[in-house]
């Protein structure tokens, strides 16, 4: 009996159960098992790298001396610096002053181009600011302007005649198909322009694609290609609200340069835009290839 008793007793499932995991997590988000544990890991990693930080102060290693970062004139070559010692510090120069002192300040042993730098208080991103014409300078820009027209063929010859150094009808693509870009200055018929349109990234990039804007899209061919040889230069407002444009040569002498420099400021105001509010003109700088800047008092507001 004592052997059918142990038999039927019932053995406790507390025993022989193993105890179910009583936490819980969700399948996804902030309370899912792997976030949970990637939590943990960063909470981990921040303390150890406190740890270490804490360890490098405790150290207190001994710095070395500061590196000393020369001014920037000092780290120029021996003729800029010097050229950059005949411009009186925190003056502002006349423009004539300037342009005749420009061409004593170039470092080069080259004819260099006597550049001006207008910096603007328009907003190049509205379309109305976005300044970008033509202006001929009465005595050129001292550079040799090639010169290639696109248009029908009696035309292309009227143009050749009045100076063009390229005047073709049909043949003028394929030398684009080519590749090839041997001229500085291209002017077309608007009803030639469509032809272009598939040379767009070719021209663009350069700067090349003719646009009415500049004068370059025009009926009359003999007017445009004689302004080009003349000195017909375009200037536009470039992200930083800045004009930078060619007066002439170091060579042409103070006359000639501000005359080029007067043509220039007066296209300029013409131009101003009406929905502008403020200054029109911040800043101009007159310098020479690779010299240093000349500031100019600003009369042009």
């Amino acid at each position: 009996m004592a052997e059918d008793e142990a038999v039927k007793t019932p053995v406790s499932t507390e025993e022989t159960t193993p105890v179910a995991e009583t936490e819980q997590f969700a399948k996804s988000g902030k309370k899912s098992k792997k976030h949970i544990e990637e939590v943990k890991a960063e909470e981990e990693r921040q303390a150890r790298k406190a740890e270490n930080k804490a360890l490098a102060e405790a150290a207190d290693k001994p710095k070395g001396a500061a590196p000393v970062t020369r001014p920037k004139i000092e780290r120029r070559g021996k003729k800029y610096q010097a050229a950059a010692k005949k411009i009186e510090a925190g003056k502002l120069y006349t423009l004539k002053e300037a342009l005749a002192l420009a061409p004593e300040t170039c470092p080069c042993n080259f004819d260099s181009t006597v550049e001006a730098h207008v910096r603007l208080g328009v907003d190049p991103r509205q379309a109305d600011q976005n300044i970008r014409a033509t202006v001929v300078l009465p005595h050129g820009n001292g550079k040799t302007v090639r010169v290639a027209v696109f248009a029908p063929l009696d035309e292309a010859k009227k143009a050749a005649a009045a100076g063009a150094d390229i005047a073709e009808d049909e043949e003028f693509l394929k030398r684009l198909e080519k590749g090839e870009l041997d001229f500085d200055v291209l002017i077309s018929t608007p009803a030639y322009m469509p032809k272009l349109g598939k040379f767009a990234r070719l021209l663009g990039p350069k700067g090349l694609m003719p646009n009415p804007k500049a004068g370059t899209v025009t009926a009359d061919l003999e007017k445009a290609v004689k302004e080009s040889k003349a000195g017909k230069v375009e200037y536009r407002v470039d992200k930083q609200a800045i004009i930078h444009i060619g007066l002439g040569k170091a060579s042409f002498g103070q006359d000639k340069l501000l005359d080029n420099a007067n043509t220039f400021f007066d296209s300029l105001k013409a131009h101003r835009p009406a929905s502008l509010k403020g200054n029109y003109v911040k800043s101009i700088f007159i310098t020479t290839s690779q010299g240093p800047s000349i500031e100019v008092e600003n009369l042009y507001n």
